[in-house]
């Protein structure tokens, strides 16, 4: 715990998207997921986003939620933290540099024509 302590401490406003993935290597080698299966860390993204969908519908006036439950419900930033993680450490798992990956992306989708819903 200390170890990852030091690692958080290393990271600030200015960290780039890089340090942060590499900070997500380094804490999943400690809290010992290294070696979980890609299958694994795909349903546990879905799992993560599925919490991030009930959170959102929580502050969500129109959306009907059981209210006994409300105490399952967590804070989307939360949420979000855990899909972001998750999603890390999957392209950590594949060797997928995210940074690139955006950068890539964007380069083809400023290529595309994009049309607004009405």
């Amino acid at each position: 715990m200390e170890e990852q302590k030091k690692l958080l401490e290393l990271l600030n406003k200015h960290s780039s998207l890089n340090d942060v993935q590499e900070y997500i290597r380094k804490v999943i080698t400690l809290r010992g997921f290294t070696g979980q299966r890609i299958q694994d860390k795909m349903v546990l993204l879905l799992e993560e986003t599925g919490e991030l969908a009930k959170a959102i519908r929580k502050t969500l006036s129109e959306a009907s939620i059981d209210y006994s439950k409300i105490e399952n419900y967590t804070n989307i930033e939360e949420e979000i933290a855990d899909v972001f993680i998750v999603l890390v450490s999957i392209c950590n798992e594949l060797g997928i540099n995210l940074y690139d990956a955006v950068i890539n992306k964007e380069k083809d989708n400023i290529k595309r024509k994009w049309e607004t819903p009405k």
